[in-house]
């Protein structure tokens, strides 16, 4: 199918564009437009501009609702439980962790927990967000409403692809960043894989009979050759990775940012669709009484940096130096989209009248 080098900053303004189209403040659609851009140059082309959209038929039906405020539950000082009110997540995650990490600066620990929120995109750009601010960080996440994922030795649903974060400040950008989704493949690489893009692991679904398979329509069943293709229609599921302990991973997710935040778990009851995060924030400095915690984990990186690398291997990396690297390269050269997404944004684009910003976002 192809795909096309477009230019990262023109596509964030159209995206941005789009996103003021369907309703979306400027400040909100900048916040979100960007996230999609960053989360594609990173690497992360599930939780990028694929999502655009989704999103704009989200905002269209009323799924996720523009301009929503977060609305305090309770404050109890490093505690905050905050309902995001179906509105754009990442807008959402971006202030609620600016609270917790002013709680965290105040107290030296925060605990947030946020419920009801859009989809949060990359998770990994909250922790990051921690980091910038010298805070160490820790993020569950789940989606209720969004059976995608089967337990460990299950064919049926239930669990969403509930990711982590982990976050340990290193200086300079130069961070200790832990991203992933708890099913074996986020399912937003199902959607890139299904829509051209890169093929998944032989064993990545399970089908409705038990089999396994790489094939994305056991989880999108015959949407797939739809505009916006719907993973709850297909009668199979993605796995977990890591067999039984990414499994318990998962679960706990849904327990931890599901029930514990009320945004709700994947069980029998069937919950609203929206994203819930149980977030951990840490200033180090409360803890570090010796002095030695930037000294250790500086040590400690570079000598994992440092070891002998694996037939095959160039170097050592730590988890968020291939994202660092990805954003360099694609910076440069263009952001890589395939072509059936960059079509389809192109669509969305001329039915709201943007078909004149669709000029220059070609790269060479």
């Amino acid at each position: 199918m192809g795909e096309r080098l477009l230019h990262p900053g023109r596509l964030a303004d159209l995206l941005t564009a789009i996103l003021e189209a369907d309703g979306c403040e400027t400040r909100e659609a900048r916040i979100v437009g960007d996230h999609l851009v960053d989360a594609s140059l990173r690497g992360h082309d599930s939780h990028g501009v694929i999502r655009i959209m989704r999103y704009h038929q989200w905002l269209r039906s009323g799924r996720v609702k523009a301009n929503r405020e977060l609305r305090m539950i309770s404050d109890s000082g490093a505690m905050l439980h905050l309902d995001g009110q179906d509105g754009m997540g990442q807008r959402l995650s971006v202030e609620a962790t600016a609270l917790g990490i002013e709680r965290a600066q105040r107290h030296g620990l925060a605990l947030v927990a946020l419920r009801r929120a859009g989809h949060v995109g990359r998770i990994g750009a909250y922790a990051e967000q921690a980091c910038a601010a010298g805070l160490v960080s820790i993020h569950f996440v789940n989606v209720a409403g969004s059976r995608l994922v089967a337990p460990f030795g299950s064919a049926g649903r239930a669990i969403s692809t509930a990711p982590v974060a982990i976050g340990v400040p290193h200086g300079d950008g130069d961070d200790f960043v832990l991203d992933f989704a708890t099913s074996y493949v986020a399912e937003g690489k199902a959607l890139v894989a299904g829509t051209g893009g890169k093929p998944l692991p032989a064993d990545a679904l399970i089908t409705g009979e038990g089999e396994r398979t790489a094939d994305p329509r056991a989880l999108y069943g015959p949407t797939l050759d739809t505009d916006v293709p719907d993973p709850c229609a297909g009668a199979g599921a993605l796995r977990t990775m890591g067999d039984h302990k990414g499994s318990g991973l998962a679960l706990a997710c849904e327990l931890l940012a599901g029930a514990l935040t009320g945004n709700g778990t994947n069980g029998p009851a069937d919950h609203p669709f929206g994203n819930g995060m149980f977030s951990i924030l840490v200033r180090p400095a409360s803890l570090d009484d010796l002095g030695g915690f930037a000294r250790e984990v500086a040590e400690y990186v570079a000598y994992v940096r440092d070891l002998p690398p694996e037939a095959g291997v160039d170097r050592v990396r730590i988890p968020g130096d291939p994202e660092r690297e990805r954003l360099a390269r694609r910076r440069a050269s263009g952001l890589p989209v395939p072509s059936p997404v960059a079509e389809g944004i192109a669509a969305i684009a001329g039915t709201l009248g943007l078909a004149g910003r669709l000029a220059d976002l070609d790269m060479g």
